[in-house]
């Protein structure tokens, strides 16, 4: 028996019965219709957290190693991509270079359609082989329905160079995912727009980026209990956030909060250290180069600090 064309074609790109005669319905309904499929989503996105979360693991292990974490996508899939990535530095004050993105049609993509872009294989290769790629490194492909030949030749020059291979998709069966070692697929099935796969395969995306970041951020250091302790003050808004931050995870007053800010050159986390464990400046930044940057032991290795000692003794 021969299957039917549409038997052949992956989920997101098939016809999607319950939002049948859209056009014909009032906006309220539309609105109905949309709500009800996107509520979907996150069941789809908690059937792959054991997936998400090897993932993050490896890609914790690539931070200590001095690796990154570098998505590789097409249209709609690189944006969200490069959205998340553009976040990380801000919000967790990490280098720009430790989480990246590449983009099929480049940063102009970013805002305008690159006709072909996403056609070419070789340029996702060779946008992997001019980032130096390397077994350090974690390469998360993200396509919508996992064909995409950009993202397809990213991959496999990943892997060829010895790179943690991620597959973020809404086809499980699709070409990304043989060539990745780890596999990510939400199945958030039809759209409601047929094959327009930016809304509910990319509210998938959106949340699973948004775990494969934080959560690996959380389990590298960078944040202090639900805290962003890494902020970066680039702004008034940011700087009042800082010091609502400190206040909350200190327990000390503002005045005192923005004393210790300025005594540990606006670090954020030395001024903690400072705060909690009542150390200087000079020996809350030495015990957190002790700690490796494990604030919590910084802090407790500070509370037992004797007063006085020379820093050099203390194991």
């Amino acid at each position: 028996m021969v299957k039917s064309r549409t038997s052949r074609l992956p989920e997101t790109e098939r016809r999607n019965p319950r939002s049948a005669g859209l056009d014909r319905k009032t906006t309220i309904q539309v609105l109905r219709i949309l709500n009800r499929e996107d509520a979907s989503v996150p069941r789809a996105v908690a059937r792959e957290l054991p997936a998400i979360a090897t993932a993050v693991d490896k890609i914790v292990l690539a931070f200590r190693k001095g690796g990154r974490l570098i998505y590789a996508g097409a249209g709609s899939s690189g944006r969200m991509g490069a959205l998340d990535a553009a976040e990380c530095p801000p919000t967790f004050g990490v280098p720009a270079t430790q989480v990246q993105a590449i983009l099929a049609g480049g940063l102009r993509a970013m805002t305008h359609a690159i006709e072909g872009a996403e056609d070419s294989p070789r340029d996702g290769a060779r946008q992997i082989a001019a980032r130096r790629v390397g077994p350090n490194d974690v390469v998360v492909g993200v396509a919508a329905t996992g064909t995409t030949p950009f993202v397809l030749g990213a991959l496999r020059e990943s892997r060829r160079r010895g790179a943690t291979t991620v597959a973020l998709t809404a086809n499980r069966r699709a070409p990304i995912a043989r060539l990745a070692q780890i596999v990510i697929a939400p199945a958030t099935g039809p759209e409601a727009i047929t094959g327009s796969t930016r809304m509910k395969a990319g509210t998938a995306q959106k949340l699973v980026l948004n775990m494969l970041s934080t959560v690996a951020m959380v389990r590298a250091g960078h944040v202090y209990d639900n805290l962003m302790i890494n902020v970066s003050m680039t702004n008034v808004k940011l700087k009042q956030r800082a010091v609502r931050i400190l206040v909350d995870a200190s327990g000390r007053r503002a005045s005192s909060v923005e004393h210790a800010l300025r005594q540990a050159g606006h670090d954020l986390r030395a001024a903690l250290v400072i705060l909690k464990a009542g150390v200087d400046s000079q020996q809350a930044k030495w015990l957190l180069a002790a700690s490796k940057g494990d604030l919590r032991k910084a802090i407790a290795a500070g509370l037992r600090l004797p007063r006085g000692k020379d820093l050099s003794q203390v194991r």
